[in-house]
Order: C-alpha cells, then sequence, then structure tokens
C-alpha cells in the first residue's frame, strides 16, 4: 500500500487501543483515516477474531469506503470488507470489516444489545453529528458498560474538537494526525454583490475550470433545485473541451451516483454538481478542484408546530475545511470559495447537532425499544432537548405507541421492529384492518422521497393521489416522473410490504386521505375558505395556488412549509367526513359551548362534536347550563368593561365610598375597576342569572351587588365611617365627592359654614374632608384642608373680593362666630 498521512500514527493507535476501550482520532482530510484504519485494525490480537462495525452517515460514503477497502486488498466487496445500508447490501460469512449506515446499527443494537461478535465499533466523520449518529454512540456506551466490558470504541473525524467526545468515552486519548495528502490552494471570491447564487456558481465553476488545466472539478450546492440551475447556466456558457456535468446528490439511484464518482474517461474532463452528500468520506475520482457555494440544506424541527422545514444555511468552518480537502485527495488542488476573506473569518466554527433542532419521535420510540425511560439515563455530547422530546413522546402516545407510564404497547414494540419514522409505521400498521396496505406503504416510500412528480409549466399539486396514480404507471397530463425514483419508490414499498408481512394488494389513490391520518392526525385540517384550512392542533395552512384541493372540505396534510404564521401545504390529500368520523370515533367529542358573541353581545350556546380545533358539526342549544351562561355573560363584561353595567350617581359614589374605606383599611374589599374585573365571578356572577345580553344587564340592581362584597358589620359602619352626605351649619346636606379616594371632597358655598371652628372629618375622624369652598354662583374661590386657618387669614382677601361681586350678601367680619346661612343673608 502507499503511504498516507495517517499511516503515522496507526502504530500510536494501535497501543493505545490495545490497553483502553475508547479513542478518539482526529485526522485531516485526505489522510486516509476512513480507508486505512479499519483495514490496519483488523488483526489486532484483543479483536480475537471478531468484526469490526465502522459507522458512515451517508450510503454513499458507506459503499465507496467498502469498495476501496475491498480492491485495496485485491478482494470482491462482501468478502473480507463489506456493506450493508438500505436497500442494498454485501456481505458474507468471512466479512470482517462491515461499512453501516446509521439506521443499520441502531437495527444491529436493538436486536443484538451485546453486539456479539463485534469488537469494535468505529464512528466516522463523527463531527457531522447527525441524530443516530448521536444514538449510536449512546447505545454503544450503555452496551460497553453493561453488557461488554471488552467492546471498544473508535470515534474518529477530520474537524471535531475532540476534548468533549475524549471526556464522555471517559477520558479516552486523542491520536491526532497531520497534514493532508496533497496540498491545496484556496482562491476567495471578489464581493457578488447582487448576484443570483446560481449564476456565481455557474461562473466561478467555469473560471476554475478555464485556469486550471487539469482534473475534474467538484461544485459543492444546496439542493438538487440548484444543481439543475447551475447545469442548466453550464450548458450556456458551452465550455471549451466540453465537459461532463454530472449531478451527484442523495435520492440519485446508486448507479448514477457511482457513475458520478467514478475517474472520466480518458481525455474528458468532468464537472460534478453536489450536495453535501460529497462533503466526506468519499473520494470523487479525478477531482482536483473545488468550487464551494458555502451554503447547505438542513432540516430545521419547530417544536412550537410539530413541524420540519428545510432551511438553506452558511456552512460552518468545519464542513467549509471538509469541501476544500476534496481537492487534495489524489493530487495537489485549488479551492474556490464562493465568499470573501472577511466573510471567511466569520463562519461559524461548526453546525448546529442533528439532536438539538430535529424531530425527537425516532428517537423516542428508539430509546422506548432500548427500556429507556429517561433519557438521562444515557451519556450524550448532547441530550436531546427537553420540550422537544415530551412533545416527541406526546406523539407516540397520540399513535398509540406508549402508554401512560412512557413504555411501549404492544403496538410499540410491533413499530420499533419494523424501523422507520412513527407516523408513517403506525400507518402502516392500521391500514392492515382497512385492506390498504399496499396504499400505505406506496405513500410511506413516497413520502419517505422526495417528489418524484414534475409539472411542465408551474408548480405541481399537493395532491399524493396523483403521485400514487404515476407510481402505478398512469399517465398524468401535464407532468413528468423521474423513472429512476419511481423505481427506488415501487422498491422501498415492496420492502415495507414484506415487513409488515403483507400480500399484494390493489392499490387504492381514494384512500390516501385516510391513511394519512393515522400518520398525522394532527394534520387533518378543515377548509375556512378556497386554499385556506385549520389544522386540527389549532394551526392555519394555506395552498399556494388554486387548485382541486382548494375546495376540499377535509385535507390532511403530509408535507408542510413552517414558515410565517401559517404554513403552506406542500403535501396533501382529501378526506371525507364520514371517514374521520369512523376512524377517530374515540378521539371525536361532544361538547357544549357556551360563550359571549363579541359583536351581537349575547351568549350563544352550541353543540359541536369536534375533533381537536375542528369543529365537524354544530347546532343551538335550547337550555344550556344556566351557570355556564352566567359564566359566559361575565367573560364578556371582562371583555367589554364595567360600563357595561348600569351605573348611577349613587351606585357610582357606592364603590368611590368603598375604595375609600380599602385605603384606609384594606381589610375593607377593593372596589376599583381592576378588581372588580378579576372578582366578577364571586360578587356579580350570582346577580347575572336569568340575563343573556348587553341589554339584559339594565335589569341589574348593581348597588345590591356591589354591597354584597361587604360583610353585616361593614354595611353596618359604612354610613358612619364613609357618609354619603354631610350636614353643614345652614342645614344643608352636601353630598360628599370620593372620586378622589385619597382626599374626598365637600363642595359647598362659603356662606354655609359661618360658624364651624374646623374642618368636618370622615373614616372616624381621621380624614378631613377637601372643602371646595363656592361663591354665591357656586364657583369654587378657595380649596382647604383647614379651616379654621382660613377663617383666620385668607378669608379676609376672598372677603373684600367677593363683598364686591356680591354686595348684597352677608359677609361677616368673623366668619368663625357669625350665623351660617344658605339665603342672601340669615333669617333676624
Amino acid at each position: 500500500m502507499f503511504k498516507l498521512p495517517i499511516d503515522s500514527v496507526i502504530p500510536e493507535l494501535k497501543a493505545q487501543l490495545s490497553r483502553r476501550l475508547s479513542a478518539v482520532l482526529i485526522a485531516d482530510p485526505g489522510a486516509g483515516k476512513t480507508t486505512r484504519v479499519p483495514l490496519t485494525l483488523m488483526h489486532e490480537a484483543w479483536l480475537s477474531g471478531q468484526k469490526i462495525l465502522m459507522l458512515e452517515p451517508r450510503r454513499l460514503a458507506a459503499r465507496s469506503a467498502a469498495k476501496y477497502m475491498a480492491a485495496s486488498i485485491g478482494e470482491q466487496t462482501g468478502d473480507t470488507v463489506g456493506y450493508r445500508v438500505r436497500m442494498d447490501s454485501r456481505t458474507g460469512p468471512r466479512t470482517r470489516i462491515e461499512v453501516v449506515t446509521e439506521g443499520i446499527l441502531t437495527r444491529m443494537l436493538q436486536s443484538d444489545p451485546a453486539l456479539e461478535g463485534v469488537g469494535l465499533v468505529i464512528f466516522d466523520e463523527f463531527h457531522e453529528r447527525s441524530v443516530h449518529t448521536d444514538l449510536g454512540l449512546a447505545l454503544c456506551l450503555q452496551t460497553q458498560q453493561i453488557l461488554r466490558d471488552d467492546l471498544r470504541i473508535l470515534v474518529m473525524s477530520a474537524t471535531m474538537d475532540g476534548g468533549p467526545v475524549a471526556a464522555l468515552l471517559g477520558g479516552a486519548p486523542i491520536i491526532r494526525s497531520e497534514g493532508r495528502a496533497y496540498p491545496v490552494r484556496t482562491v476567495y471570491a471578489r464581493s457578488r454583490a447582487g448576484e443570483r447564487f446560481e449564476t456565481a456558481a455557474a461562473a466561478t465553476a467555469a473560471q476554475a475550470y478555464a485556469e486550471v488545466p487539469e482534473g475534474d472539478v467538484l461544485v459543492f450546492l444546496p439542493g438538487a433545485g440548484e444543481i439543475n440551475k447551475v447545469t442548466r447556466e453550464l450548458s450556456r456558457l458551452q465550455l471549451q473541451g466540453a465537459p461532463v456535468i454530472v449531478p451527484l446528490y442523495g435520492s440519485m439511484p446508486l448507479e448514477a451516483q457511482d457513475a458520478a464518482i467514478m475517474p472520466s474517461k480518458e481525455g474528458k474532463r468532468k464537472i460534478v454538481l453536489a450536495t453535501s452528500i460529497a462533503e466526506t468520506s468519499l473520494t470523487v475520482e479525478g477531482v482536483r478542484i473545488v468550487v464551494d457555494g458555502g451554503k447547505m440544506r438542513v432540516p430545521r424541527f419547530s417544536a412550537r408546530t410539530g413541524m420540519t422545514r428545510l432551511e438553506t444555511v452558511t456552512v460552518s468552518r468545519a464542513s467549509a475545511d471538509q469541501r476544500r480537502g476534496r481537492a487534495g485527495r489524489t493530487a495537489p488542488g485549488v479551492c474556490y470559495r464562493l465568499w470573501t476573506e472577511e466573510e471567511d473569518r466569520m463562519l461559524p466554527p461548526a453546525g448546529i447537532p442533528e439532536i438539538m433542532d430535529t424531530d425527537l419521535a425516532p428517537l423516542a420510540l428508539e430509546l422506548c425499544a432500548w427500556g429507556v425511560a429517561d433519557p438521562s439515563e444515557l451519556k450524550w455530547l448532547n441530550p436531546p432537548p427537553a420540550a422537544a422530546y415530551r412533545q416527541a413522546i406526546q406523539l407516540l402516545s397520540q399513535l398509540n405507541a406508549v402508554d401512560s407510564n412512557g413504555r411501549l404497547t404492544e403496538h410499540g414494540k410491533q413499530m420499533a421492529s419494523i424501523g422507520g419514522h412513527p407516523r408513517l409505521i403506525h400507518m402502516l400498521l392500521r391500514s392492515a384492518s382497512s385492506g390498504n396496505t399496499a396504499t400505505a406503504c406506496r405513500l410511506a416510500a413516497l413520502l419517505s422521497e422526495r417528489d418524484m412528480l414534475r409539472k411542465e409549466q408551474g408548480r405541481a399539486e399537493a395532491d399524493l393521489r396523483l403521485r400514487l396514480e404515476a407510481l402505478e404507471g398512469a399517465v398524468i397530463p401535464g407532468y413528468s416522473v423521474d423513472p429512476a425514483l419511481r423505481g427506488r419508490i415501487l422498491a422501498e414499498a415492496d420492502r415495507l410490504q414484506q415487513s409488515v408481512r403483507r400480500g399484494k394488494l390493489p392499490v387504492s389513490p381514494d384512500c390516501a386521505g385516510l391513511l394519512l391520518a393515522y400518520a398525522y392526525p394532527d394534520r387533518i385540517a378543515k377548509r375556512r375558505s378556497d386554499g385556506r384550512f385549520l389544522l386540527q392542533n389549532g394551526r392555519g395552512a394555506y395552498l399556494r395556488e388554486m387548485q382541486p384541493l382548494s375546495k376540499a372540505d377535509y385535507i390532511v396534510a403530509a408535507e408542510l412549509d413552517d414558515e410565517g404564521t401559517e404554513s403552506r401545504i406542500l403535501l396533501a390529500a382529501p378526506i371525507e367526513r364520514d371517514q374521520l368520523e369512523e376512524a377517530f370515533a374515540g378521539k371525536i367529542e361532544i361538547v357544549q359551548s357556551v360563550v359571549w358573541d363579541r359583536e351581537q353581545q349575547v351568549v350563544k350556546a352550541r353543540e359541536k362534536t369536534v375533533l381537536g380545533a375542528l369543529v365537524l358539526s354544530e347546532r343551538p342549544l335550547a337550555a344550556p347550563d344556566p351557570q355556564a351562561v352566567v359564566y359566559a355573560l361575565a367573560d364578556g363584561i371582562r371583555q367589554h368593561g364595567l360600563h357595561m353595567l348600569p351605573w348611577t350617581k349613587p351606585v357610582r359614589q357606592l364603590q368611590q365610598r368603598m375604595i375609600f374605606m380599602n385605603r384606609t383599611d384594606p381589610s375593607w374589599p377593593a372596589a376599583d375597576e381592576q378588581s372588580l374585573l378579576q372578582s366578577i365571578g364571586e360578587w356579580l356572577s350570582p346577580h347575572l342569572y336569568g340575563m343573556k345580553k348587553s341589554t339584559d344587564l339594565q335589569r341589574l340592581n348593581l348597588k345590591e351587588a356591589l354591597e354584597s362584597m361587604l360583610t353585616w358589620e361593614q354595611k353596618a359602619q359604612l354610613d358612619r365611617l364613609a357618609p354619603t352626605h354631610i350636614t353643614v351649619p345652614s342645614g344643608s346636606r352636601i353630598a360628599v365627592d370620593y372620586s378622589d379616594s385619597e382626599s374626598p371632597v365637600l363642595a359647598v358655598k362659603l356662606q354655609e359654614l359661618f360658624g364651624l371652628q374646623d374642618t368636618p372629618r370622615i373614616g372616624n375622624g381621621k380624614i378631613p374632608l377637601t372643602l371646595h369652598l363656592l361663591s354665591p354662583a357656586q364657583r369654587p374661590v378657595q380649596v382647604t384642608r383647614d379651616l379654621r386657618s382660613f377663617w383666620s387669614s385668607a378669608y379676609f382677601e376672598v372677603k373684600k373680593d367677593l363683598k364686591g361681586r356680591y354686595p348684597k350678601h352677608y359677609w361677616p367680619d368673623d366668619p368663625s362666630a357669625a350665623v351660617p346661612t344658605h339665603r342672601v343673608r340669615p333669617k333676624t
């Protein structure tokens, strides 16, 4: 074998694993760790003839690594070195190194927690941090701790900080391999402000192809859509030498993926347009030039809505370094980046681990199957977020997979044994009772892949029934189908049908909505208007373009884009109401709704048939519960405010007197606006029986309702402590104004107080009234809380003014000893 940078640290790695159970290996891209390490460890004595399992995050990388290792020892894949990925397996009785993808490792652990016959598990490209990788490591660590004290674990990466992983492995040693196989020169872009991403990517690829005369070009793009657009741009540029333009993404047929990574024909250069599938553990033969678009597409799960959307994000420093390393795998290379050096310094160091931002329902099902009630029982680099995990358990409960204690039901055990997303597996198992298993298997396969249907002009309709018909070979006018993708979907559907042990049955697109309702009960939706729907979970959703599905009364949304306040429906199927009522009879409730109608200002009583947030039917309720009517009317008053009540001057004064008493003595009930609204159920509701409209409130005895807040003793004390009127020296009874609870006011003609020495007081003589002293024309001439001081000083200035304006009136020189009067002059 030719020498690789990784060879220099192999002796240290062997020495560490001979005396320890775990190790961390950090090696630059191109160092050769993926293909060299398993082969060199295969004959170690501590392995005792057992297998090596190597986990690869991607199917293409797993198959490619296995083929490369097998070829390097002169064998066919499936002999000493084999692989197992979804829908493809090459292993045999002599296989010692097995390269597997994440889901395969989980299934192996679930069926045999001790991993009998396996001596070493290698987690390659661990920095990608998929949720299955984190789960696989957590399960292997528990197996190592409880069942297998001889099982070794090796974590490998090119760009990962090894410290946290080493600590998780119990203080494992970190071995580092410096240097790439070949040097890579980096070229940064000048500013491309305003230029379309696809145009910039195509122009840079053309520039790289022209400037570097040797080697193929690998262009990193976010997804298949951008790959198609850049393909058209490059074809339009008509590059010299007519290079072969090849796509490479995950949902392509395996044969097409293999062809994309093979060397180009003699004398012919190649431009490979790839997603992040080509980022790690994969050598695309002949590539010496990398063009990095700097973007990638990742799933983002919203715990708020329970939905996942694909989001295009900027690559991390770790991903950018991985991509750059692809140019130096077989010879010196160059990497063109579609961002500036200044932007490069701002890249985040690493991406967000998938476990922190994904739908945790599959993880929760696996943990329940493992026998773990709480994720904290396992060791994690990043524990599953508590809120998202609770939501996942709630979904499993809704799908009848777990009981109230979080343990798997028999149905849940069946789901776990099949593997896959719990929603889709639940749909498969439920479909058996209606004889629609074949349709369910096809739906599950369709929803596990990208959309195979393409419209010749415009956007494809959301109706999944069209996809089912196309899958069965029907020609859909105006649409085309990816034949390779169709074949893969059919193959997956057949695999699912075998896993649920059901024979072939006719496919019925008309039952698609019912089947989807089993998988997505929270996404059953009722039409609010054409194209706009209300989901059972209470969220709004819409179809962007008008289509036949827009007028369906009920639909089930299988795929939604969780952007904005409402979700855009991408894939759905209609369902009939009678199907809903039959399939979800146990979930449908008859509820009586007694609520306040804000517009009509009346209590409305209805009987509703509901499924979650959806009202399937409703009718008026003839004899609603009187107490419920009172509660609804009280709620209406809370909404509109206390001004709805029949306030009169005496009633308002009563409220103000109670506020005054509460201020002076907190043991008295609070009667301010806010307190009355908060306690409306206690003081007002008992007086609302027999009423249901806002106009009925005018019959309310509001004074009696307010007084009901007072104890018998408080009622007896109120007139003494906070009297409604004060009798002044003239004999007049003057109302006290309590609108200012801190300083109640007595507005009285100055002449009616002649002979009064001191200010009148209330509240057991503690609170002096604020006197508004009025002229004969009832206009204020003085405000005081100290009448004695007023008589002795300010009165004489006021007297001069009043005597000039009212000369016929009585203005004595000694007001404190004068005769009071409410006339011009007192009677003799």
